[in-house]
This record gives structure tokens, sequence and C-alpha cells, in this order.
């Protein structure tokens, strides 16, 4: 059973073959174009997908040494994501499965992220609880089967991810800058300064409130001290990703309690940062709960995860017409 995937939602064009639920290549082009516009500017990801998508899909397979007459399906990001990204991925697969005869299957980006864990070992136990953070989404995840999965927590407003950059870019970080906060706030004293949290009920978050809080901040010490960034950056980054980060795990410990899960696993690009991996792994230890982090090449957006989760849903006959159509906002 090989299965083609196709990832395109955002910046990255990726492609994966997968073959008895094994991956046998993973190749990811990235779009630096966007950094000189301090963020994704969507006409041009779209150019961008229709120049790497011929040469990507091409060097997965031949990367995995399979033919295209070896190809049992062909899987692609449905949704959500930007339309014109999603709309190259989305043409190309439909093309290629109707010129190839063989079986379609949609993906959905963020479902596609939780399954990352099962490319290699080891493994999260069903059930298990997934914190999937990216530049657009921040959920709580009940996980009871490949497909059978269950938001029971998620953002009221900006996802967590955006926070990170656009906290980045008030410290004129260049884009992407989530990592740059990553990378100086492991110099820095998380409790330097302090940021409120915001108190949002049951399992949902907020990060609108941290932003707003964080721009005064900034403003307030450079009236006093117009060199106050530059002279304390590694303590500011530690001190804004200290808040983030406990933001995200003071509800994540808290749907553990819930629930009763003891099986805990993080996706999605935030996923990749190593104060959140770092505080994840002493949160799990204080619960008695065991922690799943993929590795950093399956946080970030790729094919491979997209090729998992076609694995499940070809196994079950799950296949999709051509009339499909991406969807920019795509429900769980």
């Amino acid at each position: 059973m090989n299965i083609l995937a196709i990832e395109s939602s955002c910046d990255e064009t990726s492609s994966a073959v997968i073959s008895n639920g094994k991956i046998l290549s993973n190749v990811v082009a990235t779009q630096l174009i966007h950094t000189q516009y301090g963020g994704v500017v969507p006409e041009l990801a779209s150019r961008a997908h229709q120049q790497h998508i011929l040469p990507v899909v091409d060097k997965a397979l031949n990367d995995a040494k399979v033919t295209k007459k070896d190809l049992d399906a062909i899987a692609f990001t449905k949704g959500p994501g930007l339309l014109g990204a999603l709309l190259v991925g989305t043409s190309f697969a439909k093309s290629m499965a109707m010129g190839l005869d063989i079986p379609l299957i949609e993906i959905n980006h963020m479902q596609a992220h939780v399954l990352a864990h099962f490319i290699e070992d080891p493994k999260p136990k069903f059930p298990f609880l997934c914190l999937t953070v990216s530049g657009g989404h921040t959920q709580i995840v009940k996980v009871s089967g490949p497909l059978e999965m269950e938001i029971i927590g998620e953002t009221k407003d900006d996802a967590v991810g955006e926070a990170f950059d656009k906290t980045a870019k008030l410290l004129n970080l260049p884009y992407p800058g989530g990592p740059l906060i990553d990378k100086y706030a492991a110099q820095g004293n998380p409790m330097a300064y302090a940021f409120p949290l915001p108190e949002m009920p049951g399992l949902d978050f907020s990060f609108s409130g941290i932003k707003t809080s964080f721009m005064y901040f900034l403003q307030k010490q450079a009236r006093e001290n117009a060199n106050f960034v530059s002279e304390n950056l590694n303590d500011i980054c530690a001190s804004i990703q200290f808040t983030l980060i406990n933001i995200l795990l003071k509800k994540l410990k808290r749907a553990a309690r819930e629930t009763g899960i003891k099986e805990i696993a993080i996706a999605g690009g935030v996923s990749a940062n190593l104060g959140l991996r770092t505080s994840l792994a002493e949160l799990g230890e204080s619960l008695g709960c065991n922690v799943y982090v993929p590795r950093f090449e399956y946080c970030t957006d790729n094919a491979a995860m997209i090729a998992m989760a076609a694995h499940y849903k070809y196994l079950e006959g799950d296949f999709c017409a051509q009339t499909v159509s991406p969807e920019a906002r795509m429900a769980f």
C-alpha cells in the first residue's frame, strides 16, 4: 500500500511517500521570500507552491524508490490553511489521481499534526491528550483512535504561535520570530518581568490580552529607557515565553486531571519550541504522565504527517470524489 501525500497549507511545499504505514521519504521546500515582508504573503505563497510542487513530488518518489505506477492513492491537505496555497496542492493531487486512476484522500491539516506521533516510536497509547499549537491554532484534543478525535479546549481569539510572532515583531526581531524568542529565552531570566495571565473558563485559551499587555509594557519601558529592549532582550524573551508556556500548560494540566488520561502529547509548529518541550517534560513527571513529542521535522508543516493520516483513512476505505474543494476554514 503506497500513498503519495502532498502538503501545501501555508508556506511549506512538501511531499512524502508512505508504504504500509512506514514513511519512505519526506521532502520539504521552505519559502524564504516571506522573510522580507515580516509574515506570509498569501499570493506569493501560492506562486511559490506552483514552482516547487513538481520537483518536490518528483524527489519524494525518487527518494522512496517508488514509481507513479506503484502508487495506490494520492493524499492532500484539504484545509485549514491559505486558500490559494491549498488550491495548488489540491489541484495537483486531483490531476495526478485522475491520471493514474487511483483513489484520492482528503486530510485535515490539524488532525494530521496529531497523527505525526505515529510516524516513529515511541507512540502514545489511546486515549491520549494532544496539545496542538501552531501559528493558526491552539487546541487540546482528546484522541481516542486514529480517526476519533475531539477538541475539548481551544483558543477563543489568537493562536499561541501568532502570539510568539507578534511579540517578536514588537521586539523588532525578523520573521519568523517565534524561534528567535526561544533562542534568546534560553539565555535569560524567565522571572525578570511578570505579565498577567488571562482568565478563561474551562479548558479554553486566550492570547489577545497578553499581546496587548506586552505592547504597553514595551512602550512604558521605552519612555524611560530608549535602549531597554537591546539591553534586556534575553530577559524579555525569557519572561514572555515563560508566560505563554505557563498559559498552555496550566490548561493541559487541568485537562489531564479532569479526564484522568496519563498519556500527553504535543504537536504543531510551536511544539518545536525547546522551552515548551522542557516544561512539558517537567509537567509530565510531576503528574506521573507519559509525554510524547515528535522529532523537529515532524512538528512543523510536512507531508509525512499527511501521509500517516492518509494511511489510516486508506485502511477505512475513506476516499473522496474528484469534486472535492479545499477549505480555508475547515471543521476539525
